[in-house]
């Protein structure tokens, strides 16, 4: 499995990440807002569970020869209407483990032609089942950046992908 285009334990240390990303902090910490439009580091995890699973049917729709446009989703109004900071950042980092350990243990099945496998993003790009995985890798690593600046408390970044407000990007 050598010839694997993907880090499959790249892919799963994101969840460590993550945990070693909010080490130390309280839950008033996991739930401060910089604004009430920018979202708290449990909102974040919420999100990345919300994102994993959308990976994960991604995943499925490209192995199974779907010609199904793959989905995208109104990431601000997910986290919004699930009430997503009243949740427990444990409890979203397990999730998003458990997610991701799932995802992996299908990954060590694939073959190398599986991993060429293409769909159509929503943005109408053909993808590879890699190109997926690359991509949910680099979106985590977005994401612990923004974990690192709630936990400094700068607010109103430009580069954050997840400002709730009229700039809504899906993903």
């Amino acid at each position: 499995m050598s010839d694997v285009p993907v880090d499959i334990d790249l892919y799963v240390n994101t969840s460590q990440q993550l945990s070693q990303a909010i080490e130390g902090l309280t839950e008033e910490d996991l739930r401060w807002k910089g604004t009430p439009t920018q979202w708290s580091v449990t909102e974040v995890l919420a999100h990345l569970v919300d994102h994993s699973i959308i990976v994960s049917f991604r995943i499925k729709e490209i192995l199974s020869g779907s010609e199904v446009r793959l989905p995208s989703f109104k990431q601000d109004e997910w986290v919004a209407s699930q009430k997503s900071n009243e949740g427990k950042a444990s409890e979203l980092l397990h999730i998003f483990g458990a997610l991701l350990h799932y995802n992996s243990l299908l990954f060590r099945r694939l073959e190398l032609e599986d991993w060429a496998k293409t769909a159509i993003n929503a943005k109408g790009d053909v993808v590879t089942l890699s190109d997926i995985i690359h991509a949910f890798i680099s979106h985590v690593q977005t994401h612990l950046s923004q974990i690192a600046r709630i936990k400094n408390g700068v607010i109103g970044s430009v580069e954050s992908s997840c400002v709730i407000g009229t700039t809504t990007k899906n993903s």
